[in-house]
């Protein structure tokens, strides 16, 4: 898409350069469209699927709980663990994916949850070098840099779901639906494998996993066995998703603790700050499609109602653009790269249509309206 064929959505901020989003006949994009027809959804009817969910896992389950939620310590996850003990009474199997480089505050917050918590909490540290091999893989040929560890949050909890006997896997939000993206499953209540490899992961499995021995690849393997007992499934469909709210729960329940700064590229600090190679991910995302963690934010305060659109666009315009300096030489040891051939791989991924490059930095050439 060229410069002068892109467009924002009419309400929040989200370009046209999206993945998989889509627009109305107004100009709003698909997550914001969501948002008001949310204010009038029938959630009881919505609780029902779910409670037909866990009747159906439980009498296929083989061990003692009910359910697996996947936590990193962060708001999200310590949120539907919460949701699913307090208010469903459901015996919760807790599954942690450590990421690479990972922050100090992220490190602090898992050991919080473990003590405040109470849950069971299985801690999986994927084989490191494959791992890395993996993200580095993802970085160069797809500009992901976590595609690794992105896969392997699906695949290794299911593989743990497999050996408990649990047969339904609780995540966060479904951000397709709630950020804009694929709406094919926008009145589904769960998904499954084949999805998980089409639309989050991009079909691109086959060329990023094939080159791996069976061993190698164990933990992101997605077809070691049948899974058509479990289900997957994200909370955001069952309840209206409000991140904020579940910061608050978190903190106040389990001992959640933000940065004393703003993350990189935004003007938050209570979300996504486990894990250095985020900040990457998102500067990489600003680079390719024009929009950063900043617009993230802000669509997400507009839709909640904090931020007026205006508001937004000057935030946006003052955070997007923001090179995670600071943590430059964590990559450059992580993925054992030279500092110019990591800035070929940015080179390579950015959008010449959007940006123009000054110095080492590369800048927007168009303005949001």
């Amino acid at each position: 898409m060229s410069k002068e064929e892109i467009f924002w959505c009419k309400t929040c901020l989200n370009m046209s350069t999206r993945n998989r989003i889509e627009f109305d006949e107004n100009g709003r994009c698909n997550a914001c469209v969501w948002s008001e027809e949310k204010k009038s959804l029938d959630w009881k009817k919505r609780e029902k699927e779910f409670l037909g969910l866990v009747k159906e896992a439980k009498s296929k389950n083989s061990g003692p709980y009910d359910i697996i939620v996947p936590v990193s310590g962060g708001k999200d996850g310590s949120y539907v663990s919460y949701t699913m003990k307090n208010k469903y009474n459901l015996n919760v199997l807790c599954v942690t994916i450590n990421p690479p480089t990972r922050s100090e505050i992220g490190f602090n917050n898992l050991e919080n949850f473990k003590k405040k918590s109470g849950f069971p909490l299985i801690e999986i540290n994927v084989p490191n070098q494959i791992s890395k091999k993996l993200n580095k893989k993802g970085f160069i040929e797809q500009g992901r840099p976590l595609y690794g560890w992105t896969t392997s949050i699906f695949t290794s909890v299911m593989r743990v779901a497999k050996y408990f006997g649990i047969n339904l896997i609780m995540y966060g939000e479904d951000g397709e639906i709630e950020y804009g993206g694929s709406t094919e499953s926008k009145y589904k209540a769960a998904f499954n494998a084949e999805f998980i490899k089409r639309v989050y992961l991009e079909g691109k499995t086959s060329q990023t996993f094939d080159d791996l021995s069976d061993v190698d690849k164990y933990w992101w393997d997605f077809d070691f066995a049948d899974l058509s007992n479990i289900k997957l499934a994200h909370w955001s469909y069952f309840e209206n998703w409000d991140s904020y709210r579940n910061y608050i729960v978190a903190k106040e329940n389990y001992g959640l603790t933000e940065k004393n700064d703003a993350n990189t590229g935004t003007y938050t600090n209570f979300a996504q700050n486990d894990n250095f190679l985020y900040d990457l991910h998102t500067y990489l995302m600003y680079l390719k499609f024009g929009f950063g963690r900043g617009t993230q934010d802000v669509g997400i305060d507009i839709r909640r109602g904090a931020l007026s659109r205006d508001q937004g666009k000057q935030l946006a315009e003052m955070y997007d653009n923001h090179f995670p300096e600071n943590y430059l030489h964590f990559y450059l040891e992580y993925y054992e790269m030279k500092k110019s051939e990591f800035m070929d791989v940015l080179d390579f991924h950015v959008s010449k249509e959007l940006f123009k490059k000054e110095g080492e930095i590369w800048m927007p050439t168009f303005k949001i309206v």
